[in-house]
């Protein structure tokens, strides 16, 4: 599918992008309740309808660090192949190690995954993964020569860790912003009078790994969870020790208590919904038919940035969705360590490994809780790597592949333009950094399609969409999903 390509003037879009990065914090939006701010009124509400009868949910898997993905999806057509070798040297893998897959819409190109990726080549084959190739957080359409003579916008900080992965979760690339496309996506169906149902105690965002950029909206927070215990309370709330019990008495009267202050009822109330949500989620936790799927364990960092544990809770979680009353969810886990400036290949077969098992583990569970076709899995990583060797790994980059996960994906293809990787292209910008082909607001807007944002609420959430995409267009951005 083409990319339909709609240029905006420059005034007209600065002026888009200077609305979208107005918002008050949630603290304030809350506690002054500007109604002028709020998300009813910051959103173009017009023909905004669901259905939301069906469970609906979406995983946004971070890779942070940079994840060298022209390692994980490799060309193996001989002459592709070989431009692969010889740009890549010493980083490049066996051609005979690498597992091939049938991509049906190449048109005869034939591709491999990386040797540890036997589960999702798997999935792939079933027709229930896609991978999209050469994504990249892009302002506007860029070439090769509006790089080279600043006729074109970049992002901002374009090989900064810190900017890269923030614009990848605001999809504001041109500026440093406080709000995410989720939670945007959250405060515009949750303003709906025909919206999915929520649970005022527990956000439609929630969170593996913390507070992060990508589910902060201007009303909605992440519900952050740990990834072995779920919700995680007060120290001591609710124990039956005698100081805990004291304790808790304490709190709740102090959460309870009327207060004239503006800011003390705000704070009061913000503890009332993590106490009144952390009861509710530990007890449809506890009362829950466990899953029969069983989550490997991590290798290499067990206690921290163990990934089949946080999918092990997302399963967890989606399978008490009924008891905790949500239609629509969005997850949000980092699984960081992918800056392999050297010791690449051992270092990253490593943790594809544990990567491929989480996902695998994943996707039985979906299966066996019957949500193959309500549940996507989608990667998002601050940049690719340089196809270069820098010696001993390789350097931050701009395009990389990611891969989507689900039975509404329109799977067992690459979307997408997948590269020449022979240097001195046309998208070899310098030391194998490849200019990306697909913007990262057209592989969100796909999936915000699918999660039944409707088009006329597109622009709102993704501001440089238009430069990429007409939103009168009858076709989606890329294809991968089925509507």
């Amino acid at each position: 599918m083409g990319h339909h390509h709609h240029k905006i003037k420059r005034r007209t879009f600065l002026g888009q992008a200077s609305c979208a990065a107005v918002g008050m914090t949630t603290l304030f939006n809350t506690v002054l309740n500007l109604k002028t701010m709020n998300a009813a009124s910051a959103f173009n509400l017009h023909n905004l309808q669901g259905p939301f009868d069906e469970y609906k949910a979406v995983v946004c898997l971070l890779l942070s660090g940079g994840s060298d993905s022209f390692n994980m999806l490799v060309p193996t057509t001989t002459a592709d192949y070989d431009e692969y070798a010889e740009t890549r040297s010493n980083q490049a893998i066996p051609k005979e190690d690498l597992i091939p897959i049938n991509p049906t819409n190449t048109n005869g190109k034939e591709f491999g995954l990386h040797p540890n990726m036997t589960n999702m080549a798997s999935i792939f084959e079933s027709g229930n993964m896609a991978f999209v190739a050469n994504v990249g957080s892009l302002v506007e359409p860029t070439t090769k020569e509006g790089v080279y003579n600043g006729m074109d916008q970049l992002p901002l900080g374009l090989f900064s860790h810190a900017d890269q992965a923030a614009h990848w979760q605001t999809a504001i690339p041109q500026d440093r912003v406080a709000n995410g496309w989720a939670g945007k996506m959250a405060d515009m169906l949750n303003s709906l009078p025909n919206g999915p149902a929520t649970n005022p105690n527990i956000s439609m965002n929630i969170s593996l790994s913390g507070s992060n950029v990508l589910q902060t909206g201007m009303e909605s927070v992440e519900y952050a969870i740990d990834r072995v215990y779920g919700a995680v309370g007060l120290h001591g709330y609710g124990d039956e020790w005698l100081e805990s019990q004291l304790r808790t008495e304490a709190v709740d009267n102090m959460i309870d208590a009327q207060y004239q202050n503006i800011f003390k009822k705000t704070y009061t109330k913000t503890l009332k919904t993590a106490r009144d949500g952390n009861a509710q989620f530990i007890e449809a936790l506890d009362n829950a038919t466990p899953l029969t799927t069983e989550f490997e364990a991590c290798v290499i960092d067990p206690d921290y940035n163990c990934l089949s544990t946080a999918f092990e809770m997302i399963a967890k979680t989606i399978n008490i969705r009924q008891e905790l009353g949500m239609k629509r969810q969005i997850f949000f886990v980092d699984y960081g360590g992918w800056d392999h400036h050297d010791e690449l290949l051992n270092t990253q077969a490593g943790m594809i490994n544990e990567l491929d098992n989480a996902l695998g583990a994943f996707n039985n569970a979906i299966t066996e809780m019957g949500l193959q076709d309500q549940v996507t899995t989608f990667s998002i990583s601050e940049f690719s790597r340089t196809l270069t060797s820098n010696g001993q790994g390789t350097d931050h980059a701009w395009g990389g592949n990611m891969f989507v996960m689900g039975g509404a994906v329109s799977g067992q293809k690459i979307y997408g333009q997948y590269p020449q990787l022979a240097l001195d292209s046309n998208l070899e910008i310098g030391n194998g950094v490849l200019l990306p082909t697909t913007s990262a607001d057209e592989y969100f807007a796909e999936l915000a399609m699918w999660y039944n944002v409707p088009k006329s609420g597109l622009l709102d959430i993704f501001p440089n969409l238009g430069n990429f995409y007409s939103v009168t267009s009858p076709d989606s951005p890329i294809g991968f999903m089925n509507m």
